[in-house]
């Protein structure tokens, strides 16, 4: 298999202490687990705590009538990510290195600095994502639990001197922390268990009819195709360390695909339980009446937080609240993880910069926490929605300019026999035409959310 460019030297390489670092056995059932990972890295980014506001509103607002948007977007993220993982293992290069090597040199910086600021509005969703599960088990402040998330740099520090597979272990927790929370929702506790006909025939008929679907439908597909994660695939694939012939590269590509899609479909599985959970609890009411003050339903509800305060009176249990907080706090720190390592993936891929993984994290977390505490002290906590409509619009603005650069790299002739079948790519290049179609129309409504929320007092 020809490589795009010649193998890079250790200093070149980005998460250099993690490059190389996981053996892959020769042979066996450890060949395959060598491999499993780095989607699961992957996946935390498509149930991060963005994605949660727009999958309460779609159950809410429409019952099942928007899961398959949900599917629709997770497939797609699949055919991406599938590439972004062939775009590493075939020519070496991370996206940010083949970028920075392939455009003009005046590209650099304003590449850098647009990828950057996708990967702070991802980080500004983790940080309120986990400050409002701590604001909310723990009765905290919002303005405390914010600053308290600043603290998680200390966790990354120590992870990363422990190995890839040290932090793959601890994803995978907080991962299985989530979705086992969401099977305890949905099939456990009394009222909540779900009409799998209705689901069924619902992803089977999709549709738009309904006022006020198509903009719910454009927030889904903008919250769960991220780009900072096509960064981060192409990184963490070189993460394996194996034979450099033909056949044990056949098989990096078809056990790292057989991880990409198994890690997005357990994201999928968590989305739609959110989706499908909503629907059940709060489709067809008004609003709910808890401790003497009533929470309305509606198009600019706050869900994440109205989910938590009315999830136990809706349900008749007080641990339905509990495991939606759990789940939530689990889905923030596991996605504050993978967002650093792309930050770094992006910064020394296209800048050639190099800071410690605590500095890395500390300037993120720093410019995620600081407009999230000036808001939230101006307007009150009732902001956190607002702040979150403002992070997927950056999102959507910056998907473009990780999606499109990296149809073109991997359909380069000399990516060699690394490079994608036609129906992969073209499979690719449909979903970017839709991920775009889908931006466009939704973007001049979520620009003038922004707007508005700047703009309000």
């Amino acid at each position: 298999m020809t490589a795009l460019t010649p193998p890079l030297d250790e200093p070149d390489r980005s998460l250099a202490g993690l490059h190389g670092s996981v053996r892959v056995p020769r042979a066996g059932w450890g060949r395959l687990g060598a491999y499993l990972g780095p989607g699961l890295l992957i996946g935390v980014g498509y149930m991060d705590p963005g994605n949660w506001g727009t999958d309460l509103a779609a159950g809410a607002l429409f019952r099942y009538d928007l899961l398959w948007v949900v599917a629709l977007a997770s497939l797609m993220a699949v055919v991406l990510q599938l590439l972004a993982a062939r775009l590493g293992l075939a020519s070496g290069r991370d996206l940010a290195q083949a970028v920075a090597e392939t455009y003009p040199g005046w590209v650099r910086l304003p590449y850098w600095l647009l990828a950057e600021l996708a990967i702070i509005a991802c980080d500004l969703a983790e940080v309120l994502g986990s400050a409002v599960a701590l604001s909310l088990l723990f009765h905290l402040p919002m303005l405390g639990a914010v600053a308290i998330t600043g603290a998680d740099v200390l966790l990354l520090l120590g992870l990363q001197r422990y190995g890839m597979r040290t932090i793959e272990a601890v994803v995978a927790v907080l991962v299985l922390t989530i979705a086992g929370c969401y099977v305890l929702e949905l099939f456990v506790l009394p009222g909540t268990r779900p009409d799998f006909g209705e689901i069924g025939g619902a992803l089977l008929h999709p549709g738009l009819a309904r006022p006020g679907m198509a903009t719910i439908a454009v927030g889904i597909v903008g919250a769960t195709v991220m780009p900072h994660n096509l960064y981060l695939h192409s990184a963490l694939v070189q993460s394996r360390r194996g034979r450099a012939d033909a056949e044990a590269r056949r098989a990096a590509i078809r056990f790292t695909a057989l991880d990409t899609v198994v890690a997005l479909l357990l994201a999928f599985f968590v989305n739609a339980a959110i989706l499908v959970l909503a629907a059940i609890v709060f489709h067809g009411r008004p609003g709910a009446l808890v401790d003497g003050r009533y929470y309305a339903f509606g198009p600019d509800t706050d869900w994440i937080r109205v989910a938590y305060l009315t999830f136990a009176p809706l349900v008749g249990t007080a641990l339905a609240s509990t495991l939606f907080a759990v789940a939530l706090l689990a889905s923030g720190q596991s996605s504050t993880i993978t967002g650093t390592l792309a930050g770094q993936v992006v910064m020394e891929g296209l800048t050639r910069f190099r800071v410690s993984p605590w500095q890395r994290r500390l300037v993120t977390r720093l410019c995620a926490i600081v407009p999230a505490v000036a808001l939230i002290a101006w307007r009150g906590e009732g902001s956190v929605n607002d702040l979150l409509i403002l992070s997927q619009v950056v999102l959507a603005l910056q998907l473009p300019f990780a999606m499109l650069p990296l149809l073109h790299l991997v359909g380069r002739r000399r990516l060699g026999a690394g490079r994608p079948g036609r129906l992969l790519l073209g499979a690719g290049w449909l979903c970017a035409a839709i991920i775009l179609a889908f931006d466009l129309y939704g973007l001049p409504d979520a620009a003038r959310a922004a707007a508005q929320l700047l703009l309000r007092s």
